[in-house]
């Protein structure tokens, strides 16, 4: 039997059974009002009005099983959603219905999340709260428009199986794309798989004080840490994250054998690049070249040049590069820990560089997301805020819980909002971690510059404020995206009432 995770659990959900539980969420409220479940009218008229003329089917599936792979001379034993991660590459035009069939060949539930799409509820992916999970040897059909032109990733929200093999990237186009020669796509990942620990065992190392496996922990609170990636502490972040991973990958691939993104010299490329990790953020750099960051999360933003960018888990940035003649590195510097992933570029001639070269890019001064602002297409139009919600996130190491206003998923208090509010969220971290926090469902706008966006980092000791338009009916998980903190409590939901 799969073990009981703490979002099957959702307020009863277990015990009330399947469609029944999730309709059920229309008639139970502990903070007034009725919620808006995900198969409410209201969702499927949400749904839509996102429809538009023109739009195309799109199919595909996916197939997560047990699977061996070859991460660039490393064989480890995992699960995936095909031969390789990442996964397969999923494409749509703004206003396409995407329908994909997902066969689970697992041994245990599992479900995917479609990260960073404002789609209808009852497809987002999240078990006890938008939908039963999907049963090994069960199927699933997600089936959803596409709304917003940008780049995405899909994965699963069950447990901690994030940290697997099992994402991939789905890229929507949109009328007005980015005028470039070539077009790469590069996602991030930390890895843990196979190498002698799965990420279960991980989390149970965590939450027995043994800081991820490696080394001892126990006792020791966030206050007083200096990272469990090796001792080092993030300049931007403070802490660097819980896990120590032996392995980081650039396209599947570690810098021992690198994946290689070859072009011609005075081409602009457009990267779409994707932090696909669990634990860690990293700073992204290309030897020799300067990036101009042109989207965030999907979302254009005012471009920007800056020689390095850092990424934190869930976040996608678009850039471009006018590519040199010769041989770069396409480091990926694991953000305070002792290690970094590689891809090499190649124009023409040169020396390929060694699995070390993420070294010389180690604390570089680097961009956030937060620095950013939006182009006037894409800000949110000036107007009072109807509702406001306080998070405070919280958390210690001594016995590995996370919390949101006080409260563990799913024991949380979800946050109340009807439709058509203007919806002003306060993140206060009050931990010594950085967490970077995801809104299902929804992109929200900084409230200081404005960049639209639907995951962002809140550093230790900070508060950070966003406001999104209440457009998009249901119930709405919000989390941390370190999938050890989120699996540990530190989740809540925005739930819609009428």
């Amino acid at each position: 039997m799969p073990p009981i995770t703490r979002r099957a659990l959702l307020r009863g959900t277990a015990a009330l059974g399947g469609a029944t539980a999730l309709a059920g969420l229309a008639s139970c409220s502990r903070s007034g009002g009725t919620a808006v479940g995900p198969t409410a009218p209201a969702v499927t008229a949400a749904e839509d009005a996102r429809r538009r003329a023109g739009g195309q089917l799109v199919t595909a599936r996916l197939t997560p099983r047990p699977v061996t792979l070859d991460l660039g001379g490393r064989a480890v034993d995992t699960w995936a959603y095909g031969d390789a991660v990442p996964g397969p590459l999923l494409r749509a035009r703004a206003g396409d219905l995407l329908r994909v069939e997902v066969d689970n060949q697992l041994p245990v539930d599992t479900s995917v999340h479609w990260h960073g799409i404002a789609l209808r509820n009852d497809m987002d992916g999240v078990p006890g709260v938008t939908q039963d999970p999907i049963g090994a040897a069960a199927t699933f059909r997600y089936e959803f428009t596409v709304p917003d032109p940008g780049t995405y990733f899909y994965h699963p929200h069950s447990g901690v199986q994030l940290d697997r093999g099992l994402y991939g990237v789905l890229l929507v186009d949109g009328p007005d794309e980015e005028d470039a020669d070539q077009e790469w796509v590069v996602v991030l990942d930390d890895w843990v798989d196979g190498t002698g620990r799965t990420p279960d065992q991980v989390l149970e190392s965590l939450r027995a004080g043994g800081g991820g496996g490696h080394g001892s922990m126990a006792g020791m609170d966030h206050g007083s840490m200096m990272g469990g990636g090796g001792g080092m502490q993030s300049r931007l972040l403070g802490g660097s994250g819980d896990v120590r991973y032996p392995l980081y990958l650039v396209n599947g691939r570690t810098a021992d054998d690198p994946a290689t993104l070859r072009g011609r010299p005075g081409q602009k490329v457009r990267i779409r690049v994707v932090n696909a990790g669990s634990d860690t953020a990293f700073r992204v750099a290309v030897g020799g070249h300067r990036l101009t960051v042109t989207h965030s999360d999907g979302f254009p933003v005012t471009p920007v040049s800056t020689d390095a960018l850092l990424i934190g888990m869930g976040e996608r940035f678009d850039v471009t590069v006018t590519l040199g003649d010769g041989v770069f590195a396409l480091v990926a510097v694991a953000e305070g820990k002792n290690g970094g992933g590689l891809a090499v570029v190649r124009t023409g001639a040169g020396t390929t560089p060694g699995p070390d070269a993420w070294a010389r890019h180690r604390g570089q001064p680097a961009l956030l997301g937060a620095d950013l602002t939006p182009t006037e297409s894409v800000r949110l139009p000036d107007r009072a805020v109807d509702r406001r919600h306080d998070l405070v996130l919280a958390g210690t190491m001594a016995s590995y819980r996370w919390s949101i206003n006080g409260r563990m998923f799913p024991d949380d208090e979800p946050l109340p909002v009807a439709e058509g509010e203007r919806v002003r969220l306060r993140f206060v971290n009050r931990s010594m971690m950085f967490h970077p926090m995801h809104v299902h469902g929804h992109t929200f706008a900084l409230a200081t510059g404005g960049a639209r966006k639907d995951t962002v980092i809140v550093r230790p000791m900070e508060a950070l404020e966003v406001d999104l338009d209440a457009d998009n009916p249901g119930q709405w998980a919000a989390h941390c995206h370190n999938i050890y903190h989120a699996e540990s409590g530190m989740m809540t939901t925005l739930s819609y009432r009428a």
